[in-house]
């Protein structure tokens, strides 16, 4: 098992950010979203973070589960509360996508692909993913009044079950020259998560934003992709509109956008 994650250490290093303060680590939960969603309607604070050696019914997108071996991934959530409207909660998926990325790259040899709107990849195999569930009012243009942010990574597995073993990558098994713990990892995700919420809610970041991530994304554009959605179709990926949607040219001629995860490459 990795080395245990030292709190005190931990606020340290985010000294000046919004996730120092109210930093909680736990030997095993159930779900990190799951326990922060019910102490966000108890009233918990902007900031708070929670992190597990282990998740026993860990969550992805569309109720997938999620492998989390105790010690050997970093699992969290990250209660938030940008001044954004329910149009724009797609923004802070991406947001996220770009602060692991960018955490990633610091702390490894590795270059990390983003395929929208959630997960991170290593040579088309899944190293991470992002759940961001969200509250607000009724209406599009309604604020939010929170979200909470799920990220996992894999960090020090090497094997996983056989139902994800073909998908799933760690860094321990992709990194050739650098390793990393998951302290020093936890921490540049947190400032850099932190960086990339504060240029959201500037609002003067919205279109830079989804410019770095389609530069940083493979399947953005020119991606032969199927869709589940709208009865299942495939085509070729066209870039994302003005609030973050994936735009897909179908092969029946149409453009259409995709409002869900679930975009798989075609193969060869």
């Amino acid at each position: 098992m990795s080395a245990q994650l030292n709190l005190h250490a931990i606020r340290s290093a985010l000294i000046g950010t919004r996730f120092a303060a109210h930093l909680n680590l736990f030997p095993s939960v159930t779900s990190t979203n799951t326990l922060l969603l019910q102490a966000a309607t108890e009233g918990a604070a902007e900031g708070t973070i929670f992190v597990a050696d282990e998740q026993t019914a860990g969550r992805g997108r569309s109720d997938h589960s999620w492998h989390s071996a105790s010690g050997e991934g970093l699992y969290l959530s990250a209660l938030v509360k940008p001044s954004l409207p329910l149009r724009d909660a797609l923004l802070l998926s991406l947001a996220t996508g770009l602060a692991a990325a960018s955490a990633v790259e610091a702390l490894t040899d590795l270059k990390v692909d983003l395929r929208w709107p959630n997960d991170l990849l290593l040579h088309r195999k899944k190293l991470g993913g992002v759940l961001v569930e969200t509250a607000s009012e009724t209406g599009e243009d309604a604020p939010l009044r929170y979200a909470v942010i799920g990220i996992g990574i894999n960090v020090h597995q090497r094997a996983f079950p056989p139902d994800v073993a073909a998908l799933a990558t760690s860094l321990d098994l992709e990194s050739t020259t650098r390793t990393s713990s998951r302290e020093a990892l936890l921490i540049a995700l947190l400032r850099a998560l932190d960086l990339e919420l504060t240029h959201l809610e500037s609002r003067s970041d919205a279109n830079a934003l989804l410019a770095r991530f389609a530069e940083r994304s493979s399947w953005v554009r020119g991606k032969r992709v199927h869709v589940p959605e709208q009865r299942g179709y495939t085509g070729t990926t066209a870039g994302l509109d003005s609030r973050g949607f994936l735009l897909v040219d179908a092969d029946d001629g149409s453009q259409r956008t995709v409002l869900s995860g679930g975009v798989r490459e075609l193969a060869a």
